[in-house]
């Protein structure tokens, strides 16, 4: 079974990193947010979420990227919450409405467990930025009882590079998106004006932690990183200028994903050039300007 870890992880590592990253929710300043409130105490601040994790769904994924899903699926969890307010964004109900179900760390262990029992490739963490802890504290109660597989880290990209140093030598593959360029766009659309600038950080934290996506003979990812891009109408995103960073800053073999489903929700009738979809023919641009870039490995 080659989806299973190379390296075992170690309970005891697990577990002290889980401290080191509980002590930095109260006062809160697990994400670049910096919010500052006390979550052991119950408040919560940008991402909605006080000291409980809020699960909305466990289950084999067949949709995500070929070498993530592979045949049996990708393990993932959703976590309820986000440390960013897009307002376009396609699950909405689960990261502005934080729609789930609170459950405590042996069952999110479980799940882990469920989805390793199954035949999932990996365990896929979705939207984790603002639970690390908790997720943490539960990897190392799973790992006790037999958890194996590997993990990918699905985030939106506004991680703290000292937040993911905590995921050093447990994290097998990050997959986080690159969302904007321009930090005017960035404050409009997600309320994260910082955003370009904290996703370089993180990617370069990231490739610094495992490399570029490296892929078996059997299709699936192993380890490394692989960079979603949503691109938006109008350019809003600045693909031409994330390609370029990607391949001249992180890699030039880079793997990326270029995602064309952008289509108008929740909020985005409030901002005039999102409240039409995507055309092929932008989407067909974006793919230019990557390969213009120098990006040669798409998923």
């Amino acid at each position: 079974m080659n989806h299973i870890r190379k390296i075992t992880l170690d309970p005891i590592l697990i577990y002290e990193r889980a401290r080191q990253a509980a002590a930095q929710t109260s006062p809160c300043r697990l994400c670049p947010h910096h919010c500052g409130v006390l979550r052991s105490e119950g408040e919560k601040g940008n991402c909605g979420i006080a000291d409980a994790v809020l699960v909305s769904s466990v289950m084999p994924h067949h949709g995500e990227e070929s070498c993530i899903s592979g045949s049996k699926g990708s393990g993932t969890i959703f976590f309820a919450g986000c440390n960013l307010d897009c307002i376009f964004c396609q699950n909405y109900d689960i990261s502005q409405l934080r729609e789930g179900k609170e459950i405590t760390i042996r069952e999110l262990a479980s799940a882990m467990l469920y989805l390793q029992e199954i035949g999932c490739h990996n365990v896929n963490w979705v939207t984790p930025s603002h639970v690390v802890p908790q997720i943490l504290e539960s990897l190392a109660v799973a790992v006790e009882n037999g958890f194996r597989l590997r993990i990918v880290y699905n985030s939106g990209g506004y991680d703290s590079a000292d937040t993911l140093k905590l995921l050093e030598g447990i994290v097998d593959i990050y997959m986080p998106d690159f969302k904007y360029w321009d930090s005017n766009v960035a404050g409009k659309l997600s309320g994260a004006s910082d955003y370009p600038e904290i996703a370089r950080n993180a990617l370069r934290e990231m490739h610094r932690q495992v490399g570029d996506l490296v892929i078996d003979e059997n299709g699936l990812a192993l380890c490394g990183l692989l960079v979603r891009h949503l691109v938006l109408p109008d350019g809003l995103a600045g693909t031409a200028s994330i390609m370029k960073f990607l391949a001249e800053e992180i890699s030039p073999q880079t793997v990326v994903n270029i995602m064309a489903q952008y289509h108008p929700c929740f909020k985005a009738h409030e901002y005039g050039s999102l409240n039409q979809p995507l055309s092929y023919l932008e989407f067909l641009e974006a793919r230019r300007q990557a390969q213009k870039a120098g990006i040669t490995r798409f998923a």
